[in-house]
């Protein structure tokens, strides 16, 4: 499948949020910082990773020595029917949700600093091309990745979701900025913990977003005594990673009640779940949606589309979506009867806009019966254009009528839509609408557009048709911190290039005592140039002094900087 065909159908909304990687910003030191992650990751989870770890990465077209390009890694993706954008750290949970829906991974297009090389606060091209990327090789886990994205995609927030989602990217931000002072990033955790702690009850993303956390970032997977490590978290994390297998780290069976254990992203999490296999992945989620707005609907569902105060989308047992945002419901004897949307709406059918039917004609919002018409035991939908004139409903005539819930509709029929055969949409002109006493709708307002349909089967969050509705989404305002480096800094990038030279030439490895004598003389905390240039010569017995030199100067690093511990570990032991 190519590329294009999988970009172009991405919804326009999300534009905004996609950015240009800039391949030439990563310095030589991010590159090595790549190179010592992956290949202590290599070393370690060839024995405890999910057996598509290491397969995915050879056909993710992922590089063990150089940071990849998304062209680089889209080639190889779109063999398996899945494309990747970049983006700038952490994006909104339900557009997260909505890339993944259309099979397109999002890459943090940033990479951590050497002093988080261990563990990153924020997401990095690490995290998403080494952590996310191979397992989708494997089908089954392919498909619930999509699957997940579909069904989160249209789960419903709460307004503090959104709160809570910009202090975890501002927190995140600070965090993954090494000159961030320790009172601003303490600031930041308070004013999440605030959020959190002031949040309301569970929303379904926020139900969405703790299985996907247990899952796709931090799940394990086989026997629960021995499991093996498949979310992209720990694939990604040095020091996670040989944390999550401790005994310490409790491990219960991945189960629906997942769901309700939420999690931190500042700290080690104390139990991790573990799933027999990937399909049984897809049926817990199955399980979940069973329980969202989207397959209920009813009351509940209405409700939810009003509580979010966002675009929402309400599905009629005829199959006609409307989509708007909803503020009011009418209800009678315990029963929904009336729905009301304030400023543009659309009306659509299976996900895609009736023609004529889009913000422009409803530019002030829409309001509509739910219910059945009085006289006829038949569903409304599955009325004949007899069975309406038997009603004394008929187009180009003055009709008058009443649903069983007691809304009357008095005017003169214009126009009716049915699709598949079903009744889903009548037009008037000169109407009326009221309940008891209450006036709905007035015939000066205009046409008044009725949806037909007895119930509500569906609520979800977002359009049926985002294109057509004209969604926009803004880009998150705060953006992630572009460090600008010291000349100190500069020069150092420049060894760190010279040796990289080296290794890529195969030759000039006597220049190395040069680069060394600048760290020992200018860099007195480096340790991952060391690693770097020990590694090219730890087997040249012309070099073996250098060689020595080095190991030594190592293995005191390995006490007195701890993220460089394990790093240096993986490099003495080969």
């Amino acid at each position: 499948m190519s590329i294009k065909y999988i970009l172009d159908r991405l919804p326009n909304h999300l534009a905004p949020i996609m950015i240009e990687q800039n391949y030439s910003r990563y310095t030589a030191q991010d590159q090595a910082v790549w190179r010592a992650v992956m290949k202590q990751n290599i070393r370690y989870l060839k024995n405890v990773a999910h057996s598509s770890y290491l397969e995915g990465l050879e056909k993710t077209g992922i590089s063990l020595d150089r940071i990849p390009s998304i062209e680089e890694m889209n080639h190889s993706l779109g063999k398996m029917g899945w494309a990747a954008v970049t983006v700038d750290g952490f994006i909104p949970p339900a557009s997260f949700m909505e890339f993944q829906k259309h099979k397109v991974l999002v890459i943090a297009a940033d990479i951590r600093s050497v002093d988080q090389i261990e563990y990153t606060p924020a997401p990095d091209i690490i995290h998403e091309a080494a952590g996310h990327a191979p397992i989708i090789a494997d089908p089954e886990y392919a498909d619930y990745l999509r699957y997940f994205g579909e069904i989160g995609s249209k789960a419903f927030s709460s307004k503090s979701d959104y709160r809570i989602y910009e202090a975890i990217r501002h927190l995140s931000i600070l965090k993954a900025d090494p000159t961030s002072s320790k009172s601003t990033i303490c600031e930041a955790e308070n004013l999440l913990n605030n959020e959190i702690e002031n949040a309301e009850i569970p929303s379904e993303m926020s139900l969405v977003r703790n299985l996907h956390w247990w899952t796709v970032e931090y799940g394990l997977i086989g026997d629960i005594k021995n499991p093996k490590i498949y979310g992209a978290g720990l694939l990604s994390s040095i020091g996670e990673s040989k944390d999550a297998l401790k005994s310490n780290v409790i491990k219960l069976p991945y189960t629906l009640d997942t769901k309700d254990y939420s999690f931190d992203i500042t700290a080690p999490q104390p139990q991790l779940f573990v799933t027999p296999d990937f399909k049984y992945l897809t049926h817990i989620l199955d399980e979940f949606a069973n329980q969202m707005a989207l397959r209920t609907g009813g009351l509940d569902g209405i409700m939810k589309a009003i509580e979010s105060g966002n675009t929402a989308t309400l599905e009629y047992s005829s199959g006609l979506q409307v989509s708007g945002t909803f503020t009011n419901t009418i209800v009678h004897k315990g029963s929904p009867i009336y729905i009301n949307t304030t400023g543009p709406t659309t009306l659509n059918f299976n996900n895609i806009m009736l023609p004529g039917e889009g913000p422009e004609k409803h530019p002030d919002g829409f309001g509509s019966p739910i219910g059945k018409i009085k006289g006829t035991l038949v569903p409304t939908r599955f009325l004949s254009d007899n069975e309406l004139m038997e009603l004394g409903i008929r187009v180009g005539s003055y009709s008058s009528f009443e649903f069983e819930s007691g809304i009357k509709v008095t005017g003169e029929l214009r126009n009716v839509v049915r699709k598949d055969g079903t009744l889903i949409l009548m037009s008037f002109t000169n109407c009326k609408v009221t309940h008891n006493r209450k006036v709905l709708f007035e015939p000066e307002w205009g046409q008044y557009d009725m949806a037909i349909g007895e119930s509500i089967v569906s609520a979800f969050s977002g359009p049926a048709d985002s294109d057509g509705f004209g969604l926009k989404i803004d880009p998150p305002k705060e953006k992630t911190h572009k460090i600008v480096y010291s000349q100190p800094t500069l020069h150092l990038h420049k060894l760190y290039e010279n040796v990289r030279r080296i290794r890529e030439q195969k030759q000039n490895y006597y220049s190395l005592h040069n680069i060394w004598s600048n760290v020992v003389k200018d860099y007195h905390n480096e340790w991952l140039l060391p690693v770097e240039i020990y590694e090219l010569i730890k087997s040249d017995s012309d070099l073996v002094n250098l060689s020595n030199d080095i190991r030594s100067y190592l293995l005191d690093k390995r006490s007195s900087i701890p993220e460089s511990e394990l790093i240096i570990d993986g490099l003495l032991i080969e």
